[in-house]
């Protein structure tokens, strides 16, 4: 009965306080969806991150370190040490364990994007976040042997639309005074928009990649050796090597195997890696900022939570009226008290519930956008363990906080605050 009745009384008193107590709770509620909101990121953001690339369970290049080659296959960030012959391609083909096979060649750029030579079975098995596949927004994959295909950010950042020509530079430099002005590319389609490195890529055919460089053996265009478009239609090209390559297997469980025999394949020095593994120890190494982060995030919530204390504190002295009738009627201490400790934990739970209630609304409002704009593919789910554990303890260290103005109420109205003695 006596925590129904302080519960009443305690409720009644955050009503008759509601516009002084607004500010605090709307304090507290934003430093709440801070922290969730950081955390969420957290979250979000290593899934992301670690599904990158999903279905490949190999990634193939020359012999160099797990991350080296991770970051210049996905991420575009670095060059290969060295290139794989296609014979090389071709006999891992010819591997009945190996289903599928994506080759990948880098090493020009477009206005400081990565330019990628592939074919048509890097739309088609390359698979991203939750075994998403790559889809086009607008446009179609290249068919002629000059057409190009954007990712989202570069179509994005640099308003260009189907159609449009493009002139690609030699080398991978964000800044290039060597161009393959010859053979302009056509805009021929437009990737939707997945949140990962392929939206920072230019997608061009390996004939294409070919044929812009007959002529280029000495690292500078030779006259009369290059190539327009026409001469270049009317001939086939097989390339002579290529960067990587993505393989999928029949069978998973062979992953260690094949990885074994590729790394000791007889033909030349080759690493295989698994992306996931990589992808999990590349995290490893860049998670500390984010810890970090999340950690001042939550003394972000504290300082609210003491100024919320302040708040109630404050109101003490507003009080002397209200506690001497609670005493004058038989209110212990304890109870009076305990008040505070309850007014404190309610708005801090009325906090809670707010800062949820914002954030998934914000969310559901800006995701597309976010994901059109930034690339940021944040996506609305139930809070995790983590999040919950995060939620849970802003009320227990609100109730810890409001022992601060419980102590000073209990110890006053022990004194007789106010002038009043119970009867």
């Amino acid at each position: 009965m006596n925590a129904r009745l302080a519960l009443d009384l305690a409720l009644a008193s955050l009503w008759h306080r509601r516009r002084v107590l607004a500010l605090a709770c709307l304090t507290l509620t934003l430093s709440v969806s801070l922290l969730l909101g950081i955390q969420y990121l957290r979250t979000e953001v290593r899934h992301t991150f670690t599904s990158t690339i999903n279905g490949t369970d190999l990634i193939v290049g020359a012999r160099s370190g797990p991350l080296n080659l991770l970051l210049y296959t996905v991420f575009h960030i670095g060059n290969a040490t060295n290139n794989i012959r296609w014979s090389t391609f071709q006999a891992l083909e010819a591997d009945d364990r190996i289903d599928w096979l994506v080759p990948i060649s880098l090493g020009d750029s477009y206005r400081g994007y990565r330019v990628v030579a592939t074919d048509r079975r890097f739309l088609d098995h390359f698979r991203y976040g939750q075994d998403q596949p790559l889809r086009l927004a607008s446009g179609h994959w290249f068919s002629d042997m000059f057409d190009v295909v954007l990712g989202a950010s570069v179509a994005r950042e640099l308003g260009h639309q189907l159609d449009d020509q493009i002139i690609l530079s030699h080398g991978g430099g964000r800044t290039s005074f060597v161009t393959h002005a010859a053979t302009p590319f056509r805009v021929s389609g437009i990737l939707a928009a997945t949140g990962t490195p392929v939206d920072q890529g230019v997608y061009i055919s390996l004939d294409g990649m070919e044929a812009i460089h007959v002529g280029w053996e000495s690292g500078i265009a030779a006259p009369g050796r290059t190539l327009t478009p026409e001469q270049a239609r009317q001939r086939t090209f097989t390339p002579g090597a290529i960067t990587a390559i993505y393989i999928g297997l029949k069978n998973p469980v062979l992953t260690f195997r094949v990885q074994r025999a590729i790394n000791e394949f007889e033909g030349e020095p080759l690493s295989a890696i698994l992306p996931g593994v990589a992808l999990s120890e590349l995290w490893r190494l860049m998670g500390q900022f984010e810890r970090a982060l999340l950690a001042i995030t939550g003394f972000v919530v504290i300082t609210s939570l003491a100024g919320l204390a302040a708040v109630l504190l404050t109101l003490q002295a507003q009080r002397a009226h209200e506690v001497a009738v609670l005493r004058a009627t038989g209110a212990s201490p304890a109870l009076i008290g305990a008040l505070q400790v309850i007014e404190c934990v309610t708005l801090a739970l009325v906090s809670c519930g707010l800062a949820v209630a914002i954030g998934a609304l914000a969310l559901a409002l800006l995701s597309p956008w976010l994901l059109d704009s930034y690339g940021l593919n944040l996506r609305l789910r139930p809070l995790d363990l983590a999040e919950w554990g995060l939620l849970a303890a802003v009320p227990v260290a609100a109730l810890l906080v409001g022992l601060v103005p419980a102590l000073s109420g209990w110890r006053q109205s022990r004194a007789g605050w106010g002038g009043a003695r119970p009867g």
